[in-house]
C-alpha cells in the first residue's frame, strides 16, 4: 500500500469482530501480560509461513475474491474471507475447548447476469479444530469452508444453501508487500499499523454454484492478508478500497479513508504493480476517488457510491469505476451486526495515453452507520 496508510481490509476484519465480541456479547478482551504484538518497521516476510496464522497479533484476516465466468461468457464474481480475533482468556484453563481465537468467515457469489447476490456466513472457536489457520498443514479453515496452499496454489471450497466456490488460485505475480518497510499505517500513532501482503494476480479456475446448479469457470483472483493490532483513529468513519487487475497486466489498489468533517485523510493511499510485478507505492496526494453516481440500499437504506472516476496524474491513470451489479450489499445481522458493500466491478479508461479495461473488487464501509466503538477504544501495547 501506497506510503504509510492501512488497507481498509484490515479495519473490516477488526470491525465486524469486534462488533461481534464487545458490542453484541458484551464481552471483554483482556490483553496479554506481556500485550500483544504490533507492526514494527523492518519486518522480514516468509512465504508460505506468512500466509498463515500470527496469534502474537490481536486480529487477522484473509480475504479472497476475484471475477470468473464460464466458457458461454456467463459471469460471476466471488469473495471468500476468513477473520481471527485473538481472545485472551484470563482463567487458566487446560481443555481443548478453551477460547483464545475467534474465527469468522463470509462468503458471496455475485451472479452477475441474474443480478442475484448470495451470501452466507459463518462464527467458530479455534478449539477443537472448528477452525484455524495452520502453517504446517497449508490450511485456513471454518468449519468445512477452507483455503489450502499446496504446490504453490490456493484450493478454495466453500459451499451453504446451494450456492459456493470450488476454485484454484495460481498466482502470477510475487507477493506485494504493501507500506513502507514492510509496514501500512493508518493513523499518526506509531503503533496504528499492520503487516498486509496481497497476491495481487492470482489465474483461477473451477467452479461456481447457484441455486443448486454447478457452473465451469476460469477468470482473476486475488488474496488479501493483513495481521495487527491496533484500530481507527477518532474522526475516521469509514473507507472505499479498490483492487484492479488491467487488461494491459498491471494491477492497482487504491484506498482512502472518509472522516467525519470531511477532509481527505493523510493515511489514504494506492499501490501499482506493474505488467513485471515492480511495485510502487502511492501516497494521498497521489491520486483522488471520485464518486460519480449512487445506489441506495433497500435492505439498510445506505447510499453506495456505485460508480467512480480514480485519477493519479504522476501515473498518466485516469479511469471510470463501475459496479458490475448494484446490490452487492452484506448484511451480517446473524454475526455481527454489521453491513457493508463488497463485489465485482468493471473499469475503463486511459493509462499512460493508451486506451485500458480490468476487473476487480471493490468494499465500502460506514455507510450503513457509524462504526462500532470499540474500533477506537483499544490501547496498544507493543511486545517483543
Amino acid at each position: 500500500m501506497g506510503g504509510r496508510r492501512q488497507s481498509g481490509k484490515w479495519l473490516a476484519a477488526w470491525g465486524l469482530l469486534a462488533v461481534l465480541l464487545l458490542a453484541r456479547a458484551g464481552a471483554q478482551i483482556p490483553e496479554r501480560a506481556d500485550g500483544f504484538c504490533r507492526a514494527e518497521p523492518g519486518y522480514v516476510y516468509q512465504f508460505p509461513r506468512d500466509h498463515f496464522s500470527h496469534p502474537c497479533f490481536r486480529t487477522e484476516w484473509w480475504y479472497f475474491t476475484g471475477n470468473v465466468k464460464t466458457p458461454q461468457g456467463r459471469e460471476f464474481g466471488f469473495e471468500l474471507t476468513f477473520f481471527r480475533e485473538g481472545v485472551e482468556n484470563p482463567y487458566p484453563n487446560p481443555s481443548r475447548w478453551r477460547v483464545d481465537d475467534l474465527y469468522m468467515a463470509h462468503m458471496a457469489v455475485s451472479d452477475l447476469e441474474e443480478e442475484e447476490f448470495h451470501f452466507r456466513e459463518k462464527l467458530s472457536r479455534a478449539g477443537v479444530g472448528l477452525a484455524g489457520a495452520d502453517a504446517e498443514s497449508g490450511r485456513i479453515w471454518n468449519s468445512h469452508w477452507e483455503a489450502r496452499w499446496i504446490d504453490g496454489k490456493w484450493l478454495l471450497e466453500a459451499a451453504e444453501g446451494g450456492h459456493g466456490i470450488e476454485l484454484e488460485l495460481t498466482p502470477q505475480k510475487a507477493p506485494v508487500i504493501h507500506g513502507e518497510d514492510g509496514v501500512s499505517a493508518k493513523g499518526e500513532r506509531e503503533e496504528n499499523a499492520s503487516h498486509y501482503v496481497s497476491l495481487t494476480r492470482l489465474e483461477t479456475k473451477g467452479r461456481v454454484s447457484v441455486d443448486g446448479e454447478s457452473f465451469e469457470v476460469s477468470g482473476m483472483g486475488w488474496m488479501d492478508h493483513e495481521f495487527s493490532t491496533s484500530q481507527l483513529e477518532a474522526g475516521q468513519v469509514g473507507w472505499d478500497w479498490i483492487s484492479l487487475q488491467m487488461d494491459d497486466g498491471t494491477d492497482w489498489m487504491f484506498f482512502q479513508l472518509r472522516r467525519a468533517d470531511g477532509a481527505g485523510d493523510p493515511f489514504t493511499s494506492g499501490t501499482r504493480i506493474g505488467a513485471d510485478g515492480a511495485v510502487t507505492h502511492l501516497s494521498a496526494g497521489d491520486f483522488e476517488m471520485t464518486p460519480l453516481d449512487e445506489w441506495v440500499s433497500p435492505r439498510s437504506g445506505a447510499r453506495y457510491p456505485v460508480r467512480w472516476r480514480v485519477v493519479a496524474p504522476g501515473e498518466g491513470l485516469d479511469i471510470d469505476i463501475r459496479a458490475a451489479m448494484n446490490n452487492q450489499e452484506l448484511d451480517t445481522d446473524r454475526t455481527t451486526g454489521v453491513v457493508y458493500w463488497e463485489g465485482s466491478i468493471g473499469a475503463e479508461g486511459r493509462y499512460k495515453g493508451r486506451q485500458t479495461r480490468g476487473r476487480g473488487y471493490l468494499e465500502m464501509t460506514g455507510y450503513g452507520g457509524p462504526l462500532p466503538a470499540a474500533l477506537y477504544e483499544e490501547e496498544v501495547n507493543s511486545s517483543e
